[in-house]
Parts: structure tokens; sequence; C-alpha cells
């Protein structure tokens, strides 16, 4: 089976650039970051109710320094054991009544997070689904399991904690210092004087974190790939059947070590910024407490106000703290939300258009009109291909290998869109069909079929959820499939293992047969599906395709000499052009390509094989 030759098209370039670190030129932040609280619009109502929960601990958290003053400037003086009574059963309720908030905050919070983190997982795989083959052959399956996998969770904890501390350290901030302003203003100012002096690092450690996590993330990415081509089981057979255990362990511990590497330096940028910032809070109520002490000697201030300032700026040091170090957190998550949004922004390739039409079933009739199609800006992978397949045809394609045979086929399904001429079915253009309605009409048993890890009835039904155990047994008697099917320990409910390892080479071919026997399209498109196997599973397979193409329209790359027999056209293909079409016979006595084919591969089977007309 030919596989598209990677290239300069739109689905590699994308793909490339979504996977490169750090070193390329990061979008603009407060586009990513609009983008990224934009995630929020569909929790409006809880997030209004968030910020309601967030402001209420807020205000409570202001109550005790009050209370405390109240008792020392005013309770204490005068001897009221009532009211100092009253003021601590005040401190003690605000302290029940935050904690009471905080429940329901931290549960509104995973609410509208989790959700959030919900969205935006179905919206990459949504996405991601869309994306046409182009995309698929020419990106890592590792890599796009980490975006949708490492990426989305990596921003949990911006979407979870960042957002939401943020809000409460904002206005806890703001309503403590109109407070602290209202309680006296100078020491307020001298308390918080030196806070500007931290704006400036805290971006450079932002930015610097944001790069580091871009990279890490991109190193990540690269591991997961590793692991994922060689543990599948393809890979772990290649690595043993060659010995390459230790080279491959090598690579992964190199990979792993550099993921480590990043890690720890992440970790470490800014510590020493955080740990001045940490004891300039733990300095200042000291300086307070020196300049109030001394205001209290003088006459200027009152103990109870001193006390509540300094018990004031010792709470406003946690936020602003927090606030810093969330804004080189946010910093940071924007490179992970950068890396999930490249790929919510790469082009669909193979779209729906708005008017697609809904074709309920199809008589069959398959056109090429003048079909040219490329997969890179500069080689043509086909030319001014032009054909019919009427309804009940079987249609050869025959060619060397990169003739362009599979590219014929995958144009039909619109698994790639043409670059030129149009692909017809029944007279309607397939780019102007709704994909479902492609989908449901056109069958394909590829030469190397896919089998889920799951029973065999479910594979069977993946085309065909609705059909009844009738009809799957049916399909299994079609494709010739009841020894295999008995012989398995549980019948159609046994697990077939990853890819179907546990099924051979024919048995797997059968079972993509029947599933679209299950599916019962009216076009049909074989890609070699017997061209791997011995001669005992190609019989069995044959009888079962039989079954398949009896009545429907089929588009065959032909590998065994049967097919081209019994066709009722063959293309002959050559450099990506239709350089030949005709009845086996004809083509034979024209003494062209098709003949010299037909003496290099099938001289010596076609010397037993029946006349053909």
């Amino acid at each position: 089976m030919q596989h598209p030759p990677p290239g300069e098209h739109v689905g590699a370039g994308a793909a490339r650039a979504a996977t490169q670190d750090a070193s390329r030129p990061k979008r603009p932040v407060a586009p990513t970051l609009r983008r990224a609280l934009s995630l929020f619009g569909r929790y409006r109502a809880q997030v209004a109710l968030l910020l309601v929960t967030i402001t209420a601990s807020s205000l409570l958290g202001l109550l005790p320094p009050l209370f405390i003053r109240q008792i020392l400037d005013s309770a204490v003086p005068r001897h009221d054991g009532a009211e100092v009574n009253l003021l601590v059963l005040g401190i003690v309720a605000a302290a029940l009544a935050g904690s009471l908030v905080s429940v329901v905050q931290t549960w509104l919070n995973n609410i509208v997070g989790q959700g959030v983190m919900e969205h935006a997982r179905n919206e990459l795989y949504r996405h991601l689904q869309r994306m046409s083959l182009r995309f698929f052959t020419s990106t890592r399956g590792g890599e796009i399991l980490s975006r949708l996998t490492n990426d989305v969770a990596g921003i949990q904890d911006a979407v979870t904690n960042s957002v939401t501390t943020v809000f409460s350290n904002l206005i806890t901030f703001g309503s403590t210092v109109a407070l602290m302003i209202a309680l006296d203003w100078r020491l307020t100012l001298m308390g918080l004087a030196a806070l500007p002096l931290f704006v400036w690092p805290t971006r450079t450690v932002g930015g610097l974190q944001r790069r580091l996590l871009a990279r890490q993330q991109a190193r990540l990415a690269d591991l997961s790939a590793h692991a994922q081509e060689t543990l599948s089981i393809n890979g772990a057979l290649l690595m043993k059947l060659f010995g390459r255990e230790p080279y491959e362990l090598d690579r992964y511990r190199q990979l792993n070590r550099q993921v480590r590497d990043l890690s720890v330096r992440r970790a470490m940028v800014g510590r020493w910024f955080f740990m001045f910032l940490g004891l300039f809070g733990a300095l200042a109520p000291a300086l307070v407490y020196w300049y109030g002490g001394h205001a209290i000697i003088r006459g200027e201030l009152e103990v109870g106000t001193v006390v509540a300032l300094a018990a004031y700026l010792t709470r406003l040091f946690g936020p602003v703290t927090q606030l810093l170090s969330i804004h080189v957190t946010v910093q940071s998550s924007l490179a992970l939300f950068e890396r999930v949004f490249d790929y919510l922004d790469m082009p669909v390739e193979v779209d729906e258009r708005p008017a697609a039409v809904d074709l309920a079933r199809a008589r069959g009739r398959v056109e090429f009109d003048r079909v040219s199609f490329r997969y890179t800006r500069h080689r043509w992978a086909l030319r001014e291909i032009s054909y019919v397949a009427e309804p009940g045809q079987v249609v050869a394609l025959v060619g060397p290998s990169g003739a362009g045979k599979t590219t014929v086929t995958y144009l039909i399904p619109r698994l790639f869109d043409v670059t030129e001429g149009a692909v017809r079915l029944d007279g309607v253009d397939v780019r102007d069909l709704t994909l479902a309605s492609l989908a449901r009409n056109i069958g394909m048993v590829t030469q190397e079929p896919f089998v889920l890890h799951t029973t065999l009835r479910d594979n069977l039904r993946y085309g065909c959820p609705d059909a009844t155990d009738e009809q799957v047994m049916d399909s299994v008697r079609a494709a010739h499939l009841e020894e295999a099917v008995a012989n398995l320990p549980r019948g159609l409910d046994t697990v077939v293992g990853e890819r179907g390892y546990r099924l051979s080479g024919g048995e797997k071919q059968r079972i993509a047969i029947a599933r679209v026997l299950l599916k019962d399209p009216p076009v049909l498109v074989l890609d070699e599906a017997t061209s791997s196997l011995d001669s005992q599973s190609e019989r069995a397979v044959q009888q079962a395709l039989a079954s398949l193409m009896r009545g429907r329209t089929t588009i065959v790359i032909a590998h065994r000499l049967s097919t081209v027999l019994q066709a009722d056209q063959i293309l002959v293909l050559q450099g990506g052009r239709l350089v030949e079409r005709g009845r086996h016979a004809e083509l034979v006595a024209r003494d062209g390509v098709y003949a010299g084919l037909y003496r290099a591969q099938f001289a010596g089977a076609l010397a037993t094989a029946p006349a053909a007309g």
C-alpha cells in the first residue's frame, strides 16, 4: 500500500509549526490570555457565584483584626468582660463562616476548572478528528497524544487554581489596603513602599518560566513519541528482532534526562527572588511595630490600631506574594495554552461545505473528471485522470509501485481532496456531499486492516453499531469466519488483543470484510486486500470478497490475477497518469504497459488460468 510522501503542504507545515519549542517566536501574551479566559464563558453563572464566595471569604477575613483592635482599644481599657466575650465569639464565628464559605468556593472552583478542562480536551479531540489523513501521515502519534494528554493536563493548575487565586488575592488586597488606609494612611504607605520594586523581576521570571515550560513540553512530547513507537506491538517486535533494546533504552534515558533537567531549572527559576519577597513580608510588620510603637509612646496612635495594621500587613503580603507568583505561573502556563491553541488553529484541509448534500443511498456511479493531485508543492502524484465506474462494475487499478493507485482510492472517500478536477458520486462532486453520507456510502478494505483492542463483536459492529446479533452472524458467514470464531475461547465476545495480534493476517482481513458487509455500502474500495496472505488464507479471503463485491461498484487495486481477469475495466497507471484502459484480453493484445506487466508478473499463473473475454 502506498503512503503519501512527506512534503511542504498545509498539514505537515502546521504540524511542524506546532511541534517547535521555545526557539520559535511566541504569539503575543494578551491575545493568548484573552483566549484562555474565554474558555470560562460557558460557566458564567458558576464563575459569578464563585466570585461572590471569594468576596465573602475575603471580607470575613477582615473582621478578626478589627475585633482584636476593639478588644485592645475599647473592651480591655473599660474592663468590659462581656464585650471581650462577644468580640472573641465574633472572631470564632468569622473563622467558622470563612471555613464554610471556603468549602463552597473549593467545590465551585473544581466544578468550573474541571469543566473547562473537559471542554478543552473534547474540542482538541474533535478538531484532531477533522484533520485530513495528510496530518496524521506527517505527525508522530506520540506527539498528538502528548498534546491531548500532557499539555491539556499541564494547564489544569492554571485553570483550577491560578484564576481563583488571582480573583481571591485581588479582592483581599484591595479590601485590606482600603481598610488599612482608613486606620492610618502613614503606616500603610510605609508598609507598601517597597512593593513596586518586585514588579519588574516578576515579569522577567515569568518570561523565563514560559520559555522553559515550552521546551520542557516539547521534550516531553518527544519522550511520549519514543515510548509510543518502541512499546507498541510493532515497535517492540522490531526492537527485539534486531536486539536494539540497549540502544532504545539509552535514547529514552537521554530524553528523560532532558525533561528532568528542564523541570529542575523551572523549579529553581526565581527562587531567590521569592525568598527575598518572603523576607520582606516578615520584616514589614516589624517596621510597622517600630514606627507604631514610637507613635503610641508619643500618644499619636492606640495599641489596637497598630496591632490591627500589623495583622493586616501580614495578611496583605500573602496575597501580594501569591499574585506575583501567579504572574509567573500564568506566564509559564501560557506556553501550554499556546501549544493547545496551535493544534486548535490548524486549518481543516478536508472540511464539509455549509450546504453539503446528504446522499441517503447512492446508486454507485463513480466518476473521475480530469483529476490531478499532489502531496507536495512541486510534484504531482496524479495528472489528468478520467474514468467512470458504472453501478455494479469492477474497476481494477494496475501499475508499478508508486504509480498512484492508492492515491486514486484515497480521493473517493475524501481522505484527501483533489488539487484539480473533480471526483463525483452519482454525479455529485464528493466535496459537495456531507462527510457522513460519504462514509455511509463508501466501504474500504485496506491491505493492513486495523483491528481494535476490544471484542470481535464490537470490531464487527464498528461501522454499524445497531446491527443485530443475527446480522453480525450473517456477516461472519459471508466472510467465511465461522471456523475462526469457533476456535476463539469466547467466540464473538473474545477480546482480540492489541491490533488483533491474537488473529492471523487472513482472519483480520476477513474481519475487515465482515465489518464492511455489515455497513453494506454501494461503493467498495479494495487496496491489495490479499497481497500479503498465504494461499490458504487468500482463498478464504477471495471467497469473502466475492460475497462483498456482489452488486456493488468496486474499485480494486489489483494484485491477484483473478481480480484482473474479472474486472469490467482495467486502468493502467504509470507515473501518476492513466496510460491504458480496457479489459484483460484487449490490453494484452495491445502489447503495451499492461502486457509488459502481465508478462513479468502474471504469465506463469495465466498459463493455468481460464481464458478471459
